[in-house]
């Protein structure tokens, strides 16, 4: 039976999941929880302990070894959804250049994602979830009673992550930021395990020319059965 307050959100990379997500969930009351961040922090241990991401037993015992949860701290501003590993807050070291070259493989790899789904879905139980990923409609929360596949044009994802890196201090080249996303976008879809794929349940929302708060408004409409689809 599917749930309704279970909402998954999925799409490519730079297409504003967790940006959309996070408000949803604010606007909801629901919790959020960000599954990318999740990868990210396997990616992060990984980097810190020399674990090679070739090396697929050596990354699935990480990942049943790391404690990963999630708060919200409002002091944090514009960032309140922390993301902890092993008590340590490693909400901006996750979101380096270093971990988001190395993500893509690291996710693909089936043992990860074995661990990570199962965390998933013991966080989803209580329902009043907003989740999001690339899997999450199709793989770890099919029973959602809203799936939702955000995208946008490779130029205009592209211009997202360019100007967010930029604000947080990055140096950035926006072709090589675009080269980027193309290769994830590939990865990610092509990989044997839970590829990114819209479930052929999910409402397609092409976000380009929308602004944050219109793409909101719009999941907003969505949950309450306002938009019939």
């Amino acid at each position: 039976m599917k749930d309704r307050t279970v909402i998954a959100v999925d799409g490519p990379a730079g297409a504003g999941k967790s940006t959309v997500s996070r408000a949803l969930a604010r606007r909801l009351e629901y919790v959020y929880i960000d599954t990318g961040a999740m990868y990210r922090a396997i990616t992060l241990m990984a980097i810190r302990r020399g674990i090679d991401p070739e090396n697929e037993q050596g990354l699935e015992t990480l990942a049943a070894e790391t404690q990963i949860s999630f708060r919200f701290d409002e002091s944090h501003g514009d960032e309140p959804n922390r993301i902890l590993v092993n008590g340590e807050d490693v909400s901006e070291s996750i979101r380096t250049p270093e971990v988001s070259g190395l993500v893509s493989p690291v996710s693909a790899v089936r043992g990860v994602r074995k661990v990570l789904t199962q965390q998933q879905r013991e966080l989803a139980k209580a329902g009043q979830v907003v989740m999001d990923g690339r899997d999450i409609g199709t793989t770890v929360l099919p029973q959602a009673g809203l799936k939702i596949f955000l995208t946008a044009t490779l130029d205009e994802r592209t211009r997202r992550r360019y100007e967010e890196m930029k604000k947080k201090g990055y140096s950035a080249n926006f072709e090589e930021v675009k080269n980027n996303l193309a290769g994830r976008d590939a990865y990610d879809s092509g990989r044997k395990a839970s590829p990114l794929a819209q479930a052929d349940d999910a409402v397609l929302v092409d976000t380009t020319s929308m602004s944050i708060e219109e793409v909101v408004d719009t999941l907003a409409r969505l949950h309450g059965g306002v938009i019939q689809v």
